[in-house]
Parts: C-alpha cells; structure tokens; sequence
C-alpha cells in the first residue's frame, strides 16, 4: 500500500531522514519507534505531504532550506510531490502530535467541521463510530474543545482524522501524555480502526502499550533504520526491550 523507498529529508545541512525504507501492506499495523529527535515526525510529515507546506513556508520568508529526495508510492503512484490536499483525497489522513482543534467549538463540531469533504450522512456515521471507539467523548461532546483535557483532546484530534474517511491513518505519537488508562483504551481502538479496514502507520517514543497491537514495526535513531522485525521480533529483541518497553 505505502512504500518509502531511500527517502532523505534535509533541514538546510541537517540531515533529518538518512536512506529510510519501510513498507506498510494493506490492513497492517505498523510501527515506527524512536527516540526524540529520531526523525518519527518528520517521517509522517513527509507521507502526509506537510512537508512540503514546510517547505513553501520557509522559501517565502527565506528561512532554512528543506529538501526532499527519495520514493514515496501509495497504491503503487508516486506522491512525493503530490499536494497534502490531494493525499487527503486519496486517503492518507494524519493525526498529529497536538493536533490543531478549533477550541471554540463543541467536540460534535469539530468533527462535523473535519468532515466538510464528505455527505452529511456519511459524516453522521462517522461521528457515530467515533463515539462507539471513544465512549468518553460522547459524554462530553457538547462540551468546548479547548476546555478538554490533553486526553480527550488527544481523543478528539483522531476522531477529526477519522471523519476524513482514511485509508491510511498516520498516527503521530499518538499515547504521549497520556494516562495508562487511556493508553490502553487507544491502543484497543487501533484494532477497531483496522476492524473498518483501515491501514494504520503509527509513531511512538515508548512502545509497550503500542507492541501488543502492531504486526510489525520498524526503529529509527537519528533518522536512520536500525531494526525492523515482526512484533515478536521486536519484543525479544534485547535493545529494543531496554530502550523502548522499559524492560
């Protein structure tokens, strides 16, 4: 489904992504596990295509030069240059690390905001299936989103992604700052996700909630590939144990 192939990603002669490679099949779980700083950000802004907003915005104010260079295919096309609206479209969706929310508006309103591409109906479903993966939000979807705590921000922020009908959700970092409790509510909804045969490519610093869910998973330092392997593979890997499941 997503191939990156080789992909390089320079911030002026800082090299954010070093030759990266990774593929993600249709219906996986895949993760992608790093320290900060690895390059896990900058990897799903470049397959949602920010990167090239990035880009645009640096160039108008002659600020730091960001370059791009490798393969990224989706369903077998090559998006590298492809605007993040038209990736929208096809259905590469990001959920961000502090997702942007409009804090004004109700919980409902933001998602009925975020469907703005699609028919009332099917927008009225997916409200409907976002509350039934999130319990909690129904319960405070009248309620405005920026008095909502950073978990259920986090909560909403998917649910925006979701509405948007992806084919492939981008998670960015998607447990960070959340309680136990939560982390594992999310992770559970990562397989109902894939229930509505949504492909999943998510991003984590700590991986021990994450690694019961994924099917395979891939770790990056210093936007390089260092180990890629099935979950059991990562799980018995000793580095991985010591450096991404605390253990």
């Amino acid at each position: 489904m997503l191939e990156v192939k080789n992909l390089m990603v320079f911030f002026e002669n800082a090299l954010a992504l070093n030759d990266l490679s990774l593929e993600v099949k249709k219906g996986e779980i895949v993760g992608v596990l790093g320290s900060n700083s690895a390059g896990k950000t900058t990897l799903m802004n470049t397959i949602s295509g920010l990167i090239l907003d990035m880009k645009k915005k640096e160039e108008r104010r002659g600020g730091e030069r960001i370059s791009v260079l490798g393969e990224l295919r989706f369903e077998g096309s090559d998006i590298l240059q492809m605007r993040p609206s038209e990736r929208v479209r096809r259905g590469i969706v990001l959920s961000r690390e502090r997702h942007p929310i409009f804090r004004d508006s109700d919980a409902v309103e933001n998602l009925k905001i975020a469907g703005y591409l699609r028919k009332r109906g099917e927008v009225k479903e997916r409200i409907e299936f976002i509350f039934h993966l999130f319990p909690h939000l129904k319960e405070i979807r009248k309620r405005k989103a920026g008095l909502l705590s950073g978990g259920e921000q986090q909560m909403l922020a998917i649910g925006i992604a979701l509405v948007a009908k992806p084919r492939l959700l981008l998670m960015d970092e998607p447990l960070l700052g959340l309680s136990p409790m939560l982390q594992a509510d999310l992770a559970r909804a990562m397989k109902d996700i894939r229930e509505e045969r949504i492909t999943v490519l998510v991003t984590e610093q700590f991986a021990r909630t994450l690694l019961p869910v994924i099917d395979r998973g891939y770790v990056i330092e210093n936007g390089m590939l260092v180990f890629t392997g099935t979950r059991k593979e990562l799980y018995d890997n000793p580095e991985v144990k010591s450096s991404y499941l605390g253990i």
